[in-house]
């Protein structure tokens, strides 16, 4: 795995996407926070590859639908299972199609987004996967995870959770009640009225008490078990 960055060092990030007005968007935006800085930039999947692999930036921005190299290859050349060194990558995409999401996190992908989600989730989603942590696009959340529900498509979602070791605190099911309707963790902290840091150490203890790689599966346990209703 990619080492993270410094404590105070900016997160180092790659953009790969073959329209450059995309590209001029997300560096513009996310060059103008104080912790990120975009180091490089590829306007096809064969590139977007060469230069991870030179650069070794912290978090790589794919497209899926790139000239040369798709996102989904270059997500599995980069961060799939057969990878000695794997990548943190996000799927930043136009196409809201499920066998996207599921190639791209079957792929190793730990982030997968909709371009139109909005700039302030596109850098969360940076910061989440330096940190080690996955971002999905809360519409994307919430779909996949209705679908889950169902035996014929649970074979076929990202993981299912064991049930967990020790229960959850009431707290926690709130959280992660809100994370399976598709909030982003800033809606959560809101809605809780607590900090953000505070959503951050529920999430953290609910992902090892159910075993979790990410949010989608706590979101899928929540679904799975009859956690994911306004006010369950």
């Amino acid at each position: 795995m990619t080492t993270p960055a410094p404590s105070g060092a900016p997160i180092r990030v790659l953009i790969a996407d073959d329209q450059e007005m995309v590209r001029t968007g997300f560096r513009f935006f996310l060059d103008a926070q104080p912790d990120i800085t975009v180091v490089a930039e590829a306007a096809d999947g064969e590139e977007a590859v060469a230069l991870a692999r030179r650069e070794r930036p912290d978090v790589c921005l794919l497209d899926i639908r790139m000239p040369k190299l798709d996102g989904l290859e270059a997500t599995r050349l980069l961060a799939g299972p057969d990878v000695a060194n794997p990548m943190r990558v996000v799927v930043v995409t136009t196409f809201d199609l499920d066998e996207y999401v599921y190639g791209a996190l079957r792929g190793g992908a730990c982030g997968f987004l909709l371009k139109d989600s909005g700039p302030i989730l596109l850098a969360e989603a940076v910061r989440a996967a330096a940190a080690g942590d996955s971002l999905v696009s809360p519409s994307i959340t919430v779909r996949l995870l209705k679908q889950v529900t169902a035996p014929q498509a649970a074979a076929a979602a990202p993981g299912k959770p064991a049930p967990p070791a020790e229960p959850l605190t009431d707290r926690e099911l709130d959280v992660v009640r809100l994370v399976a309707l598709g909030r982003t963790n800033a809606e959560i902290a809101a809605e809780l009225y607590v900090s953000l840091s505070t959503v951050k150490t529920h999430l953290s203890s609910v992902q090892l008490k159910l075993a979790a790689r990410n949010r989608v599966e706590i979101a899928a346990w929540a679904w799975q078990h009859g956690h994911a209703q306004p006010g369950a």
